[in-house]
């Protein structure tokens, strides 16, 4: 694969309309500034996830047999049709699996589970093949397994993506899709649909992204209501491997820049094994992105050592908008213009000149790579907007879990790492 199917198209820091200095510097002061306004007038618990606008009729039409069977076929069929051309099509960056996995898949996402809530649900054609198997659950799935195994299916794929010798290699991303089918369907039939919910890395990276939806499932009478975003981040379950899942999120996407920068290039260029020195990089990043996220939560006064053990955890929720920020911050021309050409290549997988919908002469608009400015401007927002977003989650989830005379000191801790996630972020972003 040609190293352009990666290019994210993100604005260089000779783009933005001011120096990258004051960004990195403006940034700060902005989380540094909101974090103050919380203090002197967000005294009180405000956020509430019971708490919405209004229901939607929705509910009837996404529940029925109808829709969930529709869509389910439709799933299974595309899947299927991605998979038979990813084998007879073109062997190189043009096969249509690689645009559907890295870029319809992985970062599209985000877009459509903020949009829509948690879609990977509806669409999985996992859970849509297991739901017609006549099977039965064999055993109990550990509750104290948590999200574990999805942990370990993120950080296969975002080996595959940026530290395995070839990323744009069929073969390679053909036998990661197979492993994946064949683990979730195996691990299904054992411990029946909640496994997905536990271990599809997919699922869960939807399901976390959708509780900063405006779109939500009401628990007790499951209508879909529409709510204030903030009211839903704090109902992510803390389970087992919570934190992991943002560390690993955050942290190969803060990989996926460093490894832009000439400082990295140069470094890897110089190692005994480019993959190695890659896959080190991942678990580095991924390890201080967690580590000092741990550190800074458990680090209060006034709580037991049980509570103590769980801050984390419990605080994990306020790290969604800043996952989302920089998602949108790194991919968002990656998104739309290799989003368009793959659409297009759907059509048409085999390179036969075939034009079912009269799209063969239509190209991919680039009106955003042509704007980097506007690119630029974007990724800055994207990212000081998330930090405050997080800022924000964070200092009400305080004044809920931390004596209130001991929440100051725990929320400095806190307000200290996000200042350093936006000055880092921003800084392998456009500074690097």
């Amino acid at each position: 694969m040609s190293e352009t199917f990666f290019a994210h198209g993100l604005g260089g820091s000779s783009d933005l309309p001011i120096p990258v200095t004051y960004a990195l510097i403006g940034g700060a002061w902005a989380l540094a500034a909101s974090f103050a306004l919380l203090l002197l007038a967000w005294k009180t618990p405000r956020l509430n996830p019971r708490r919405y606008w209004t229901t939607t009729p929705l509910a009837r039409m996404v529940d029925s047999p109808v829709f969930r069977r529709t869509v389910g076929a439709l799933s299974v069929a595309v899947s299927v049709w991605v998979g038979i051309a990813s084998v007879i099509g073109p062997q190189d960056s043009s096969n249509v699996l690689l645009g559907v996995l890295y870029v319809l898949v992985w970062v599209g996402l985000v877009p459509a589970s903020l949009i829509f809530g948690p879609v990977w649900r509806i669409v999985s054609p996992l859970r849509a093949v297991y739901r017609v198997l006549p099977v039965r659950t064999r055993r109990t799935l550990p509750h104290g397994i948590g999200v574990l195994p999805a942990v370990f299916g993120l950080f296969t794929f975002v080996w595959l993506e940026l530290a395995s010798s070839d990323p744009g290699s069929v073969a390679a991303v053909q036998m990661w899709c197979l492993l994946y089918v064949v683990i979730m369907l195996s691990g299904a039939f054992v411990f029946g649909e909640k496994w997905f919910a536990r271990a599809d890395p997919f699922e869960v990276f939807s399901d976390t992204v959708a509780r900063l939806s405006a779109s939500a499932r009401d628990p007790e009478t499951r209508r879909i209501m529409l709510r204030n975003p903030l009211d839903g981040a704090a109902t992510l379950p803390v389970q087992r491997g919570t934190v992991a899942v943002m560390a690993m999120l955050l942290g190969s996407t803060a990989f996926d820049s460093l490894a832009q920068t000439p400082i990295w290039k140069n470094l890897v260029r110089d190692a005994g094994d480019p993959v190695v020195a890659r896959t080190l990089g991942i678990v580095a990043c991924v390890s201080v992105v967690g580590g000092i996220f741990a550190l800074a939560a458990r680090a209060t006064g006034g709580v037991t050592k049980e509570r103590r053990r769980q801050l984390p955890g419990l605080l994990a929720h306020s790290l969604i908008p800043i996952v989302v920020g920089y998602f949108i911050a790194h991919y968002l021309t990656y998104l739309v213009e290799k989003g368009q050409q793959t659409a297009f290549t759907l059509f048409d997988p085999f390179d036969r000149g075939w034009n079912p919908l009269g799209i063969a002469d239509a190209s991919v608009n680039y009106a955003l790579s042509s704007h980097p400015s506007v690119v630029a401007t974007i990724t800055v927002l994207s990212v000081v907007i998330g930090h405050i977003a997080g800022v924000t989650l964070a200092h009400d989830a305080a004044l809920r879990l931390i004596p209130k005379r001991h929440a100051l000191l725990g929320e400095l801790a806190l307000m200290i790492v996000m200042v350093l996630y936006t000055f880092l972020g921003l800084f392998l972003l456009f500074g690097a």
